[in-house]
């Protein structure tokens, strides 16, 4: 209803000081008179200056009659709690304002009433604090609800630092990433030391780490950022400047990692959280061993990642629909007591009527003092016929423009948030509707704003029971409803870090009780972690496992911050060594419990302790072979004097069987002289002289082949000098004309690739006389020798290649074509030594000879002898 003009004061008081100071000094509401102040342009209003505080003002501020310091400087968190727009837009409309505002802040802990109107060019503020008046329960039970709001923002804000603070002072490494470009968001001590004092935070990785360019980790990143699938490695290969010294040739690190996609409250993907371990010690432990014994079985280390929750609790705002139920009944009382009078009203005179008017006035002032919002609806269009100043604010309308109307048609933007439904099935069943947290757009909110309300639809009924009206009391609980948001929010970050964590995660209380535990135990203990809130150390980890520890728990809670391994034998067939974390919870000098974090280790224990045994084993296997190459060192001694023996008995042997030889010859000649013509050339004696000299010069060539054996056998390395392949292979051709001739046969050189070999010339020509010679002595008869020699240089390496299309051999002659005087093919001329000194010359130059064959087809002999050019 609109307000009433304030009545004038007797003219004869207009101008009375005295009496405006008094009223001021006897007051016992709190006036305050504030003027504005501007910002550097003089048309916003930035802050308020005091002018004067009446004696009951400076009571409940606890301020002098004139401060000298800024509203806002005295009172900060008056611009969150709405008071300081509550004052800015009095003064700038000029109209009177009430409020009621609850403000536990700054110092202050009351539930005031204020009223503000500007005078000219100062804001007149007449103020009620309420903590002296008996309150409503709803007003208790909204601050009980409040306070406990601000106790709860404390703790999980303490909470969350020291969650961040245990995390940053991590053993293992850990990093978060924002957005697609993964920006650092945050990194622990571990993880900043990987490249020292590189800034890292705010940075994209590509920036802050270009050396991981070709390396497979940004493909990693993008891909758990678009699909959001956990991605883990395993001893994977990455190689950081962690030196900041530019590099070209970077450290090779090994980790085990993690990758875990973030999600916003809607799902979306905003980042991916890094857990990582440094195994390069354990990865080169086993390439050492797998080098020192091919036999030894890999040793692969994979830390397992679960997800572990980190427990926040919030409060619930239960107590505000407490006090609803409250605000219900004491309606329903009044609803009752009203229906009486009236009842009483039709039965008594005018007087009676007068009476009850009275009452019902008196009604309607509690229903405009009330502190909470509180209409009546009155028929099936749902008319308002009461309309509280709270309710009125609520809505964002005057009461005048409610008071008469149907609800729908006075406030049109309820009509589609299912408002009408609510009321038609309260009207029809005659049962209360009680809503929390009900979201709701009113026609004052902006395009992206929502208000949350608790509110009752309360029935009125008639003397018959029957449903005559509802009543509505609401209460905004926006602020609430919000801040729990923000807290859910700032939880849930710390929340699904720790979920990414491969590590036993716990916070153990003085009295060694478990208050928090991560999902991690329930794979190790097999039980629901809720199950283990409460519960005792020793009942849970096992008395044998509680033993190795209880001194470092006892120790922990005297404030000690500490780091150990230990053999956990937790149950039978389960035993785990683990690297154990305890964090001290310190609180004003106070222990008030401590975090653990334990790091299963078993898998390198384990693998230390097989490499300790493959060491001593190894150990043990050197011994033997170091006895063993003595014994083989003696032996070679005594092979190596039976060869110098061996060689000294052939060069001496053919040496001294060349004068009897020689003699043989001679005799022979001078025989064929001395016979007379008709009996030197009688068939038989020429058959029988022509054998004897045949077989002088046999045994001449082989004691020619034995004499150059001996001289290879001596003479390991001749002196080495560029050679021009080309030339050596074109007079070693010229050489053989006559045998190409005689066999129809073609030879063709392809050496260009390789046109000097720095070899023995001597050598190098015997062995290609030897090769070439042979591919055209053994061909199949009727078939054209083809022949070609082919020299390639690769990998410091020169490679000869001599093909033929000849007899060829099977793979059981291949084996024994390198013997001495071994022949395969005994239809030809020859003495079985020339391959065999050809494989001496190759190999004793440090190079190789091998044969590819098939009988029929023809042979490939392949010579590589380092390069020395």
């Amino acid at each position: 209803m609109p307000d009433s003009p304030h009545p004038p004061l007797p003219a004869d008081l207009l101008s009375s000081q005295d009496l405006l100071q008094v009223v001021l000094n006897t007051s016992q509401n709190g006036i305050m008179l504030l003027r504005p102040v501007y910002d550097a342009t003089g048309t916003t209003i930035v802050d308020l200056a005091w002018a004067y505080l009446n004696p009951a003002a400076r009571q409940m501020l606890s301020l002098p009659e004139h401060p000298t310091e800024s509203f806002l400087s005295l009172f900060p968190t008056a611009v969150a709690a709405g008071v300081f727009g509550f004052y800015r837009d009095a003064f700038l409309s000029g109209q009177e304002a009430r409020r009621q505002n609850n403000y536990q802040h700054d110092g202050l802990n009351g539930y005031y009433l204020l009223v503000a109107q500007r005078q000219g060019e100062v804001l007149v503020v007449n103020f009620t604090d309420t903590n002296d008046q008996t309150r409503s329960a709803i007003v208790e039970e909204l601050r009980i609800s409040q306070a406990r709001e601000l106790e709860a923002r404390a703790e999980t804000e303490q909470q969350r630092q020291q969650l961040e603070q245990m995390l940053h002072d991590a053993p293992a490494m850990i990093c978060v990433f924002d957005g697609p470009q993964h920006t650092f968001q945050f990194v622990n001590q571990a993880y900043q030391a990987l490249v020292g004092n590189r800034p890292l935070v705010g940075l994209s990785v590509a920036v802050a780490m270009p050396e991981l360019e070709d390396q497979p980790i940004f493909d990693l990143l993008d891909s758990v950022y678009q699909t959001g699938e956990t991605f883990r490695a395993s001893e994977m290969l990455v190689q950081l400047d962690h030196d900041n010294e530019g590099r070209r040739e970077l450290e090779k690190c090994y980790y085990n990692f993690i990758y875990q996609a973030r999600h916003d409250q809607r799902g979306a993907i905003t980042g991916i959280f890094v857990f990582a371990y440094d195994v390069t010690p354990q990865v080169l432990a086993r390439q050492e061993v797998q080098n020192l014994n091919e036999e030894l079985a890999a040793i692969n280390e994979e830390m397992a990642t679960t997800n572990e929750e980190l427990r926040a609790s919030n409060d619930e705002f239960i107590a505000t629909n407490t006090a609803l139920a409250h605000s219900e009944q004491a309606l329903c009382s009044l609803n009752q007591e009203l229906e009486s009078r009236v009842v009483a009203r039709t039965q008594e005179s005018q007087t009676g009527r007068d009476e009850a008017e009275r009452q019902r006035i008196r009604f309607q002032r509690v229903f405009e003092q009330a502190p909470v919002a509180i209409c009546v609806f009155h028929g099936p269009d749902y008319v308002l016929e009461i309309v509280n100043p709270p309710m009125a604010r609520m809505l964002g309308r005057a009461q005048s423009q409610l008071v008469g109307l149907p609800f729908f048609e006075a406030v049109p933007e309820m009509q589609a948030q299912g408002l009408r439904v609510l009321l038609d099935e309260v009207r029809r069943t005659g049962v209360a509707f009680v809503a929390q947290e009900q979201p709701i757009r009113l026609a004052h909110h902006k395009a992206d704003e929502v208000g949350y309300f608790n509110f009752v639809y309360q029935p009125l009924h008639n003397e018959q029971g029957q449903p005559t009206g509802i009543t509505c009391i609401a209460t905004e609980v926006t602020e609430q409803v919000l801040a729990r948001q923000t807290t859910e929010a700032a939880t849930q970050r710390p929340r699904l870090l720790t979920d990414a964590l491969p590590v036993l995660i716990s916070y153990v209380d003085r009295d060694e009780l478990y208050q928090f535990v991560n999902q991690s135990y329930r794979r190790w203990f097999g039980r629901d972690p809720e199950t283990m809130m409460g519960k005792s150390v020793l009942e849970i980890i096992g008395p044998a496992a509680y033993a190795p520890v209880q001194d470092y728990i006892a120790r922990a809670l005297a404030g000690e911050h500490l780091e150990f391994e230990a053999r956990m034998p937790h149950r039978e067939g389960f035993v785990r060594h683990t690297r154990t974390d305890y964090i001290p919870d310190v609180h004003h000098g106070e222990v008030r419990g401590f975090y653990a974090l334990v790091t299963d280790i078993t898998e390198q224990v384990d693998a230390r302790q097989h490499v300790q045994e493959l060491n001593e084993e190894l150990a043990a296997i050197n011994e033997e072979m170091l006895a063993a190459n003595e014994e083989l060192r003696d032996t070679n001694d005594r092979l190596n004097h039976t060869n110098v023996d061996l060689d000294t008995f052939v060069y001496t042997a053919s040496h001294d069987l060349k004068a009897p030889i020689a003699n043989i010859e001679g005799l022979l000649l001078a025989l064929a002289e001395q016979l007379p013509a008709t009996v030197r050339h009688a068939p038989d004696v020429t058959h029988l002289l022509d054998m004897m000299s045949g077989s002088v010069t046999r045994f001449q060539r082989t004691l020619g082949h034995l004499t150059d054996v001996s001289k290879l056998q001596q003479a390991h390395a001749e002196p080495a000098e560029a050679v021009d392949l080309a030339a050596l292979a074109e007079t070693v051709r010229l050489d053989l004309e006559p045998a190409l001739a005689a066999a129809g046969g073609h030879l063709n050189l392809d050496v260009a690739d390789c046109p000097t070999v720095r070899f023995s010339p001597k050598n190098l020509r015997s062995i290609l006389y030897n090769l070439l010679s042979n591919a055209i002595k053994y061909q199949v008869p009727g078939r054209a020798p083809q022949v070609l020699l082919c020299a390639t240089r690769r990998q410091g390496q020169v490679q000869l290649e001599v093909h033929d299309n000849g007899l060829g051999l099977t793979e059981a002659e291949q084996t024994k074509l390198f013997v001495m005087f071994r022949r395969l093919h005994t239809h030809v001329e020859g003495t079985g030594v020339g391959l065999y000194m050809v494989k001496r010359m190759v190999e004793n130059a440090g190079g190789s000879i091998r044969v590819q064959s098939e009988p029929g087809v023809g042979s490939t002999f392949t010579v590589v002898l380092p390069d020395r050019a």
